[in-house]
């Protein structure tokens, strides 16, 4: 048994269910092709295509829906997109939203494991690219020119020292996904899969978050999200696809256009969306230097550890160190409970006055997740906040200078090497 369906808008774009999963052609059934991405091998039993959202879903047997989100890119693949060194397809109209947390938390928060949830599509406007060749490393390189030279008979070579120390310094290398307004500012970047084939990225609709870089992934749970920055003006804007190998960004199709458009199904909608981006883009950016200056705060307590325990192990050190280094802490963690508050008060469950974090971040937080516009109260939050913060990031400065007078003192005396400080020596 074989469900067959039409695409509305390309005659010739056929897809098929079958006993073994799902199958497209783009030209009227001469070729087939398998679409996988996720769907298992497994009976087809009905297609429907949703002709607003261009999306196909697929009805299988034992194994419940699974939705094939907008097959623009389908309509618009051909042999010419194929044999491009890379390609970068329209995509349908964005729909700008706040997702909801029915139960309370993020996706299925305590339901437990007996529970189903299914993940919704990311939310955003999504793009579809197509690598003919893929990008490799330099080391997939030799190896793949070894192998042809190695079927074909030929000898082998130890590569160079120079050569494998290129190897070794090479940088991966990347695509970039770069969207820009109708003005041309950029707006964000994205980076995507290398290898050949095709594959997706998705624009979350918003500015860059402010928070810190983070080399691996975050954990997501029922409290975590990813991290968002504010969302973007309803409008049109473009997308571009681009390869950044030996520091150099090199662009290789686009753009394309990101139309993107609000439900308008906002209950108390912003009368003003421009004030509402300025408000939000003005409280990112305190943010930003708030967790930055609390991550230096910590970077700068593990520095005090470790002259701690270097005004020990120096013989001849100066015995007033550790007093300097006591006097320093203490002016740090001052500093801390104006920027975080007072965790001895507040771990005994009494109440504290709010910290320079809590208010700029719950009012720039919920200001996040709602399309209205921010109450006075939140204003007021991030204007008290900032005034501040002003104050405790000087006093972290000169904190930090004198903490860098103690370090080369304590350098010149012939302390042990401690985080933060490069070493300084001259020869005799």
């Amino acid at each position: 048994t074989y469900t067959l369906v039409e695409d509305p808008v390309r005659a010739d774009l056929l897809f098929v269910g079958t006993e073994f999963g799902v199958f497209a052609t783009l030209d009227s059934g001469n070729e087939w092709h398998q679409i996988k991405g996720g769907i298992p091998t497994i009976a087809v039993r009905d297609l429907v295509i949703q002709e607003r959202e261009v999306d196909l879903a697929v009805g299988t047997f034992g194994r419940g829906f699974f939705i094939l989100d907008d097959f623009t890119p389908l309509r618009h693949l051909n042999k010419e997109a194929l044999e491009a060194e890379a390609k970068l397809f329209p995509l349908r109209r964005t729909w700008m939203f706040i997702e909801s947390y029915e139960l309370g938390y993020n996706r299925k928060a305590f339901m437990g494991d007996d529970f189903y949830s299914a993940p919704n599509p990311p939310i955003g406007a999504t793009l579809t690219y197509h690598l003919r060749d893929g990008f490799k490393t330099l080391t997939d390189q030799r190896r793949e020119a070894e192998k042809e030279i190695e079927e074909a008979g030929g000898t082998l070579s130890y590569p160079s020292w120079e050569e494998l120390r290129a190897e070794d310094r090479a940088e991966d290398p990347a695509i970039v996904v770069t969207i820009q307004d109708a003005d041309g500012q950029v707006i964000r970047r994205l980076t995507g899969p290398t290898d050949k084939g095709i594959h997706r990225v998705t624009w979350d609709l918003r500015f860059p978050p402010g928070d810190p870089v983070r080399l691996s992934p975050r954990e997501i749970n029922a409290f975590t999200d990813d991290p968002k920055g504010p969302m973007v003006l309803p409008g049109s804007y473009t997308a571009t696809l681009a390869k950044w190998e030996n520091n150099e960004l090199t662009e290789l199709s686009g753009p394309v256009t990101v139309e993107t458009m609000s439900t308008g199904t906002v209950t108390l909608p912003a009368a003003d969306r421009a004030a509402v981006l300025a408000f939000q883009q003005e409280a990112d950016r305190l943010m930003r230097a708030v967790v930055g200056t609390s991550r230096a705060m910590g970077e700068v307590q593990t520095r005090i550890d470790h002259l701690r325990r270097a005004a020990i192990d120096t013989a001849g050190g100066d015995a007033n160190w550790p007093q300097r280094l006591e006097e320093l802490e203490t002016r740090l963690n001052d500093l801390q409970i104006s920027l975080w508050g007072d965790s001895t008060v507040a771990r005994r469950s009494e109440p504290t006055s709010p910290s320079i974090s809590n208010r700029v971040g719950r009012a720039y937080g919920y200001s996040l997740t709602t399309s209205s516009a921010p109450t006075a109260t939140q204003r007021r939050q991030v204007e008290i906040a900032g005034a501040e913060f002003g104050p405790v990031l000087a006093s972290f400065k000169a904190l930090v200078g004198d903490l860098e007078t103690l370090e080369t003192e304590m350098d010149s005396a012939g302390a042990p090497w401690t985080p933060g400080r490069i070493p300084d020596w001259q020869p005799e």
